[in-house]
């Protein structure tokens, strides 16, 4: 069986086998895959490790060569349980479908690395996040919109058509139609979003199937365990404190209570564990920020207003100076340095 290796962000070959269908359709996919370094050889072992950033970047220029912009969308209402592997199985064994995406979430990592996807419950929504750590793999909107639609589709196949999210956010600006997304989610829908977010109703995910497997499901989660302990993939306490921080920044304040709420530690360890990794939450605060400020002000594509309600700032004037503080220059200086409108 295929290993992640370490220090770079991996995904499993069988991830791909949607996108490699359509492109072989097409007669597109051998030219693609040498384009992206990426071998047939390779995707014939479901399990092998492919490097997320070429996976990223030929995704994109599938879309472009297709010359079909919605074709993530599109492969996430294709997929099938198997090419997520055991944690594309869980959405048929799970009790409910808030099991199903619960454990999918909490063992992600074992799919796709570099990545972050949690589940919060706020009153009577609860919130679905997912999204790639690494700003610099942008554009990643076939990404988003694959991962997104499979979703849903997985909860729909295991749960019933009717399941469907009250809101959908996409990180990326909104394409010149959405008719297909509003037919696809049958949700509210937003773009711009400091993540992707699925937001459901809790009854929604709380209403249980007849098709749980209880013993097919605890074999399932022994299995993706396994993969986790691979050596390479265990996910050390400061990662697990960045997927929290891009998960929940903009939507909640974050402290340390609540993150050591999350992680189920007590503040006082996990500040002093923090501190032995040689960082803070306040260092790990300001990356993140400083990361996401980067990609949104240089675009040019969101206010200012919109990124510090994204990034967490009380008002457009608290984002300006920590901005500045960072770079020595304001956001619509580098905006223009970055060539942006």
């Amino acid at each position: 069986m295929a290993k992640i290796a370490a220090g770079a962000a991996m995904i499993r070959a069988s991830v791909l086998a949607p996108l490699l269908r359509r492109l072989d359709e097409a007669g597109q996919a051998d030219a693609l895959l040498r384009d992206h370094v990426i071998t047939r050889a390779e995707l014939a072992d479901p399990y092998a490790p492919i490097s997320l950033a070429r996976y990223n970047a030929l995704f994109e220029s599938a879309a472009i060569a297709l010359k079909d912009p919605a074709i993530g969308l599109k492969l996430g209402l294709a997929v099938r349980p198997a090419d997520l592997g055991p944690l594309g199985l869980l959405f048929t064994a799970a009790a409910t479908p808030r099991a199903a995406i619960a454990r999918f979430s909490a063992l992600l990592a074992a799919l796709q690395g570099g990545s972050q996807a949690a589940l919060q419950q706020q009153g009577e929504l609860t919130f679905w996040t997912y999204r790639i750590d690494d700003a610099a793999i942008w554009p990643r909107r076939q990404d988003s919109e694959f991962s997104m639609a499979a979703i849903c589709k997985l909860l729909q196949a295991a749960a019933g058509p009717g399941l469907h999210p009250v809101e959908a956010q996409f990180e990326h600006a909104a394409p010149p139609s959405l008719s297909l997304h509003e037919r696809v989610f049958r949700a509210a829908l937003r773009f711009n979003q400091p993540a992707n977010r699925l937001v459901f109703a809790n009854a929604a995910l709380d209403r249980a199937h007849g098709a749980a497997d209880p013993g097919l499901a605890m074999i399932l989660e022994r299995h993706i365990a396994e993969l986790l302990q691979e050596p390479g993939e265990a996910d050390d306490l400061v990662q697990s404190v960045r997927r929290m921080i891009g998960a929940s920044l903009g939507q909640t304040k974050i402290t340390i209570e609540y993150l050591s709420q999350g992680l189920g530690l007590s503040p006082r360890t996990l500040q002093r564990r923090l501190s032995a990794a040689g960082t803070s939450l306040r260092q790990l605060l300001r990356e993140h920020r400083q990361a996401m400020a980067d990609l949104h002000v240089g675009t040019g594509h969101r206010s200012q207003a919109s990124i510090a309600e994204a990034l967490g700032y009380s008002d457009g004037t608290a984002f300006w100076r920590a901005f500045k503080s960072w770079t020595n220059t304001t956001p619509s200086a580098y905006r223009k340095q970055q060539g942006g409108p």
